[in-house]
């Protein structure tokens, strides 16, 4: 399992999304863009000095840089947003209690809990080079699966943002949210799985699957977590209106295609 690598992986992602003390809503949010960037970067530096990558430096490389831009972008997005958008600093206070910190206990708990989970989601990356695999065709699927996840993520919060600002007191619904409510959400269980997909030649024994399955589904069930929670806030603040309730009534909350539309249930 090269359990010693990983602590050092889980000590690099422990730091890096640290900065959740300061506020406990960074640990899922910048710390976390933090922690997968450090703990690619981290993943590449032992394999080298461990000679691990004989003959696909090349593919660590593009695995790295990979975490690297799904980190940059998350944080970088994360940090713009609240520094410029003092409506969503209001919406994020409203959500986190103003700004109430945590008991100490609890936010140690958090930290310890997802510090685990980013380590656990890099894995993947981090078997293939200690596994010493020197398959490529999967991982270059996985890397271009991963990528249109990130692009679907980066078009919609520019969509987002553009409709936002042309009608603030409705949500967006034109671009990619005309395909399902949430792409953000759907872009980032895309990027996860192509993470998973790329590892797959290489799992070796039963704890590397657990490890890299248990990751999958965790991010994937954070991320309908995080979509019901939005549509509670929308139901609240938009649930009197008929051009919303239209809209959420036809649009597929998360996945396309599949008529899953409501993760609440709707009142009245």
């Amino acid at each position: 399992m090269g359990w010693n690598y990983l602590l050092i992986i889980l000590i690099v992602c422990a730091v890096l999304c640290a900065v959740g003390f300061y506020k406990y809503v960074y640990f899922l949010s910048i710390g976390y863009g933090f922690a997968i960037a450090g703990g690619g970067i981290t993943v590449f530096i032992l394999t080298m000095m461990n000679g691990w990558a004989e003959g696909v430096v090349w593919l660590a490389a593009v695995q790295m840089l990979l975490f690297i831009a799904y980190g940059a972008r998350l944080s970088g997005f994360l940090v713009v947003r609240e520094v410029k958008n003092a409506a969503y600093r209001k919406t994020l206070n409203e959500v986190t209690g103003d700004g109430k910190k945590l008991p100490i206990f609890v936010s140690i708990s958090i930290w310890v809990s997802v510090a685990i989970l980013y380590m656990a989601q890099v894995s993947p990356m981090f078997y293939r080079y200690f596994n010493d695999s020197k398959d490529t065709t999967l991982p270059l699927v996985g890397i271009v699966i991963s990528i249109l996840g990130l692009i679907l993520e980066s078009l919609s919060d520019m969509q987002k943002s553009k409709q936002k600002k042309e009608n603030p007191n409705m949500v967006a619904t034109k671009g990619l949210f005309k395909i399902v409510r949430c792409p953000n959400y759907l872009g980032e269980i895309i990027f996860w799985t192509g993470v998973f997909v790329a590892g797959i030649s290489t799992y070796a024994g039963i704890g590397q699957w657990i490890m890299a399955i248990i990751a999958y589904v965790c991010i994937v069930l954070i991320m309908f977590n995080g979509a019901m929670r939005l549509e509670k806030r929308q139901m609240a603040r938009y649930g009197n209106d008929a051009a919303y309730n239209e809209y959420a009534d036809k649009t597929p909350i998360i996945i396309p295609l599949i008529p899953l539309y409501h993760l609440n249930k709707k009142q009245g």
